[in-house]
This record gives structure tokens, sequence and C-alpha cells, in this order.
């Protein structure tokens, strides 16, 4: 039986977070941004609450918690300390990702096969708490495979690679993640994507089988400069709805 489906959108507000840390005070406030971002259409909003606390800050995800009307997605390392926070949290979702304190933003998927053992513990901890849990991965059989045997909810799949080709490798990098999402489903796994997404290039993402959500960040946030956040969000909004109402 076929089905048509919306990708949802997720906006990551991490950015904003990261201007109001470089001079202090509450300038942009996080909470309206985020709410903001609701009213132009977003369907969650996604925070990276990081060990070192670059930017996002543990005030943030609990107000955050209490007050937005969509699902909250907790972007996080399996680190004791932000584990602890969200178990006490419980997000409606939330997404293991590798950490480096030297890296910029999140540089690519985590290794489910090397990590095997505390990831299970961490995806095992999470879901008692009644916590959706999804895994940022690279579009690799092997890491989806080992993903499903974790026995988590969602996989995210790491978009930066089709994001930073043109031409033909950029097709060559779609494919990698339509087989990803296509083997992910096969298997009973929910499929998410981001990282690198914008206004030029989400379409192709959006249209991929079995995608329900798109986070998406930066691009949204610097579009905002010049249109306001609650049009830059609704402009991605319109370009996931129009080419992700399908059949399937």
């Amino acid at each position: 039986m076929s089905r048509s489906r919306l990708v949802k959108l997720g906006l990551n507000i991490d950015h904003v977070a990261t201007v109001r840390q470089a001079r202090g005070g509450n300038q942009p406030d996080v909470m309206s941004v985020a709410w903001e971002g609701i009213r132009g259409g977003a369907d969650g909003i996604t925070v990276h609450l990081r060990e070192d606390r670059r930017h996002i800050q543990d005030q943030d995800v609990f107000e955050l918690k209490r007050t937005i009307s969509v699902p909250l997605n907790l972007e996080m390392s399996v680190n004791e300390d932000i584990v602890r926070v969200a178990m006490k949290l419980k997000p409606e979702k939330a997404c293991l990702v590798p950490e480096r304190r030297e890296e910029l933003t999140t540089e690519g998927g985590l290794d489910v096969c090397r990590g095997r053992k505390r990831i299970q513990q961490v995806v095992c901890l999470l879901q008692a708490r009644g916590i959706s849990v999804s895994l940022f991965i690279d579009p690799v059989p092997g890491q989806v495979e080992a993903a499903g045997a974790m026995g988590c909810d969602f996989i995210e799949l790491h978009t930066g690679c089709y994001a930073n080709r043109k031409g033909a490798r950029r097709r060559q990098e779609l494919l990698r993640l339509e087989k990803a999402a296509r083997l992910a489903h096969a298997i009973g796994l929910g499929v998410n994507a981001g990282h690198g997404l914008d206004y030029e290039n989400v379409v192709p993402i959006a249209k991929l089988p079995f995608i329900d959500e798109l986070n998406i960040g930066h691009a949204i946030i610097a579009r905002a400069i010049f249109v306001g956040l609650r049009n830059a969000v609704r402009e991605m909004r319109q370009l996931i709805s129009s080419t992700s109402l399908r059949t399937i």
C-alpha cells in the first residue's frame, strides 16, 4: 500500500548561541529564536550540548524543553557528563554524535563499529527514559548495519560529503546516501539526514526515499541575516515541502 508523507524540518539553533556567547549576556535570545523558527514552520528544534559548552548551555536545553511546542532534539556525545544531563532533561529525541574539542563543527559520522560497547550502553540508558535515539553516521553499509544492531530508533545520515562535492562526485555521494537510506529502512530504522544542507543542495536530499527529517542550521541562520528568521525557515520549509510530498 502506498502513502504520501512530508519530510520534517528540524531547525538547529546552535549558531544563534554562538553569537550570544561571543559577547555574553542574553542577546540574541535563544528561546525567542526557537519560537520564531517554529512560527516559520520548523517541525522541531535541534541543539548540540557540547562538552566544552561553547554555544548551547545547560540552562538553554532545560528552558527549551519546558517552553517550546515542538519536539526537542538533543545532539550529544557519549560523555558521562552529557549523558547525565540528557537523562535528567528527557528530550523527545537524542542524536549521538562524535565530538572533538578542536573541531569547528561535527566533521564526520559516529564510528558505531569501533565504539560499539559505549554506544550500546548510552542507547539503552536513553531509551529507558523514553527518549527516541538516533546515531549520526556516514552513509556506509557497515555503519548502518552496526546501528541497527544497537537497537536505536533512527540513524541520521551525514550529508557533509555530499554538500562539499560538485557535479559527478556529488551525484556519487547522493547515490551512497540513497543506498544507505534504503538499507536502514529495510532493517527497521528510521532515517534522518543533515550537515551542510542549504537552499541550493537540499532538494535532492529531500527527494531521497524513506527520509523522515532534515536537520539544518547554519544555512538558515545565515539566510536570516537578510530576510529574517521566520522567512528563512519558511523558505526552507517550502523547498522541502515542494519536493518531499510523495508516494512511497
